[in-house]
């Protein structure tokens, strides 16, 4: 459980551009398009060690070796076909039972900025019960446009310096300049390339989908996708609704991008979800001693939060101040993380120094020196793809006062959780159009999964994307973002939705902890990890 660090208006936001929005008519055919096979990469352990347990390699080396791998040209700018083109990274696990095939289904992780490549491979390793998926199905992994194997570009962005690690409540004069520096980043990174960056939109990776549907040979594709990969699906079904067969979209996206709403929302349904921690810590107050009722833990927690800001602990075996972002953190965690987060924020009120506690040492302990690097070592996401897709497409305000006022309000709403929240606008000085895609209503198939107390995407997103777009409506009683393919329940109600088209009732999801939970790492580095408080949200 790594410690997320606050990363201010530079460490960007999310959701942005479509370059030019052109209405495709469905019933004019995708020009025939190809993919140029080539042998596929191979991975050390030492890389394969950055995306699951070391018991998960054989397995994944085992389906490894039955993947295609290949490109797909598509055009930079749909408006212009003949123009500028770039590639598009695919990967393919053919159907084990190919005489009874159905067709493909690609994947999509989320992000935007996330890798897809490697996601067919992980999901049947990840939960074995989901190869029943490949034996009808190839399943379809890709980088959309912007990541990894992909065409992409790199701008260079990171945390703003005026704003050091661990040093106590953010100030307006901190903020301000974050948000000049995140402005300055913005727009040098624009500049770089403004037709590529312009071209990383929602749409043109919808398009750039339906050009490797074409490329495959399938007059129809199905699709899995969570978080912004829901999103990327709902946009795919509103272009392209008879080239659609079987799409899954979990942990939804609402129907318009507001990066000022996203915060609100994430913010309110965070807290949200921290009372609910509060009410199971308070059943364990022999455990954690944070008071016997929900109420009790909340407001001791909110303490310890001012505790930490008022005065930032400093311990001689942990790199950086530690201050009330952190315990703000912690009480965000999702329900598996609880027994860990509660016995750590036990340590921190507890903490004597001068050496740091254990859960908390643990929490900043782990390989020493740089990741892996070299030819071998895939992207699993693209911070400029982010950058770009979200801010073309962010129609919220991106002024200074107004994220700052709403900042502080959040304070005062969100004496725990508030903290952990975005001060500054992700946007800022981004110069490219904004321009959004079109949801549109159509009786295809489509199941939308909700999970009932996440934080990430909130439920109330899902409902309103059903809304908008139609298909079915499933509620998961969990928090758990995009967990469907790794819930046993839920992941079998998903093969059943693909191998029959019926749509699912409702699952349980995960049950709320009781002893100490064992997480898998993500199947690729997550922007969770990477980006700000609110990218977490997609």
């Amino acid at each position: 459980m790594k410690p997320r660090r606050l990363l201010l208006g530079a460490a960007l936001g999310l959701f942005a551009a479509v370059s030019g929005t052109v209405t495709v008519a469905d019933a004019a055919e995708t020009p025939v398009s190809r993919v140029d096979w080539h042998a596929c990469p191979q991975y050390s352990d030492e890389v394969l060690r950055m995306f699951m347990f070391p018991r998960d390699i054989p397995g994944f080396r085992k389906q490894w070796a039955r993947v295609q791998c290949g490109k797909v040209s598509v055009p930079l700018d749909y408006r212009k076909p003949r123009g500028r083109h770039i590639t598009v990274a695919v990967t393919k696990l053919p159907a084990t039972d190919p005489a009874h095939r159905k067709g493909s289904i690609a994947f999509n992780p989320g992000g935007p900025g996330g890798s897809g490549y490697l996601m067919p491979t992980l999901v049947t390793v990840f939960n074995p019960g989901n190869q029943a998926l490949n034996k009808h199905y190839d399943l379809i992994g890709f980088d959309p446009r912007g990541v990894g194997y992909s065409t992409r570009s790199t701008c260079r962005y990171g945390p703003p310096a005026s704003v050091p690690p661990g040093g106590g409540p953010i100030t307006k004069a901190q903020a301000q300049e974050a948000y000049d520096e995140t402005a300055r980043k913005n727009a040098e990174c624009a500049r770089s390339d403004a037709a590529f960056l312009g071209g990383l939109t929602t749409t043109n990776v919808a398009r750039d989908l339906d050009r490797i549907r074409s490329a495959l040979g399938e007059r129809r594709i199905g699709f899995y996708g969570g978080s912004w990969g829901s999103w990327l699906g709902a946009v795919y079904r509103s272009e392209f609704p008879r080239r659609t067969s079987r799409f899954w979209l979990d942990s939804a996206m609402p129907t318009r991008i507001r990066m000022d709403r996203l915060e609100a929302d994430g913010a309110k349904a965070t807290a949200r979800n921290f009372s609910r921690m509060a009410a199971w810590m308070a059943e364990r107050h022999k455990t954690y001693g944070f008071g016997t009722s929900g109420r009790v833990v909340e407001a001791a927690i909110a303490r310890l939060v001012k505790s930490y800001d008022a005065a930032p602990r400093r311990f001689s075996d942990i790199p950086e101040r530690l201050d009330g972002v952190l315990v703000s953190d912690l009480a965000s965690r999702p329900s598996p993380e609880w027994p860990r987060s509660a016995h750590a924020l036990r340590e921190l009120r507890d903490a004597t120094g001068p050496t740091a506690p254990p859960a908390i040492k643990d929490m900043y302990s782990g390989p020493q020196g740089p990741p892996p690097s070299g030819p071998d070592v895939p992207q699993g996401f693209n911070m400029t793809m982010a950058v770009a897709t979200l801010c073309n497409e962010d129609e919220g305000p991106r002024d200074f006062a107004s994220w700052w006022a709403a900042y502080q309000d959040r304070q005062k709403r969100y004496p725990v959780t508030g903290r952990f929240t975005q001060p500054t606008p992700l946007c800022a000085g981004w110069p490219l159009p904004v321009r959004h895609p079109r949801l549109k209503h159509s009786n295809a198939s489509a199941v939308i999964s909700g999970h009932r107390y996440e934080s990430v995407t909130p439920y109330e997103w899902s409902r309103e994307l059903h809304s908008a777009i139609g298909g079915s409506l499933q509620t998961v009683g969990d928090d758990i973002h995009g967990g469907v393919l790794d819930t046993p329940e839920c992941a079998a109600k998903l093969r059943d939705y693909f191998a029959t088209g019926r749509a699912p009732g409702h699952c349980k999801g995960l049950p709320e902890p009781t002893t100490t939970t064992r997480t898998r790492p993500m199947p690729s580095p997550s922007p969770t990890d990477i980006l700000s408080p609110l990218t977490r949200r997609l």
